[in-house]
């Protein structure tokens, strides 16, 4: 059986090899930036999922800037989460920046100059998730850069009493597999894939988490994460 390490390698050098790829680079071990970017967000906005949202959570790699930018543009609250989510969630209000200033604003660089970083107990309400993808089969199946961390942004929200809610990547073309995807019962599953080309509605047969597995959490992360130690305190003293 493939493993998840070997599909990333795939389509890493796949990208690289035909110049799929942009800045960053090198593409690999990370969520790679891909031509086409925009054309994948713009399909984002065509969905009815997309339209009715208020509050939208994007992960903060280079090849959603686009995603980011125009939740921004369309009046939406942007939650995005911090790298290693070493300080848990950056919330952005779309009032809080200028108009024209929407793509600086969602940018790493920028982001905490015009938003704030959240406390758990602050977190509102998701109505759409946006996960950061390496690779991903249309049945839902996701590969991302092997860390974990779209899995554990996800069961910490469903843990604080978020509904379940749709999963969105956007990926370049290339990066969707025929391959066997293996998959954890922690994986997160994803509901729509906008390519550069086209949306797809997965109709995932695969349940997503609805909570952190406390058994699974190491010392070393409720360390490097105090994010998690806070959520463990709260879901304690409900």
């Amino acid at each position: 059986m493939v493993t998840k390490q070997e599909i990333r390698e795939l389509k890493w050098n796949y990208l690289t090899e035909h110049q799929l790829g942009r800045f960053p680079f090198p593409l690999q071990n990370r969520i790679p930036n891909f031509k086409g970017a925009e054309k994948a967000a713009h399909f984002v906005t065509t969905m009815p999922e997309y339209q009715q949202a208020k509050i939208i959570k994007v992960n903060p790699d280079s090849p959603q800037l686009p995603v980011r930018a125009q939740v921004l543009k369309d009046g939406k609250i942007l939650l995005v989460p911090t790298p290693r989510l070493k300080a848990g969630f950056i919330m952005v209000k779309p009032e809080w920046v200028p108009t024209g200033e929407e793509r600086k604003a969602a940018s790493l660089s920028h982001i905490k100059s015009y938003g704030k970083e959240i406390s758990l107990k602050e977190m509102p309400k998701i109505d759409l998730f946006f996960a950061g993808s390496v690779a991903l089969h249309r049945d839902g199946r996701r590969v991302g850069k092997g860390e974990g961390y779209s899995d554990r942004e996800y069961a910490i929200i469903r843990e604080l009493g978020n509904p379940d809610i749709p999963i969105i990547a956007t990926i370049h073309s290339a990066q969707l597999t025929d391959l066997d995807v293996p998959r954890d019962p922690f994986d997160l599953t994803v509901d729509w894939i906008a390519t550069e080309s086209e949306l797809i509605k997965t109709n995932s047969p695969y349940k997503k988490p609805n909570g952190i597995q406390w058994d699974l959490v190491t010392e070393e992360e409720l360390t490097e994460m105090p994010v998690l130690r806070e959520i463990r305190e709260i879901t304690i003293n409900r």
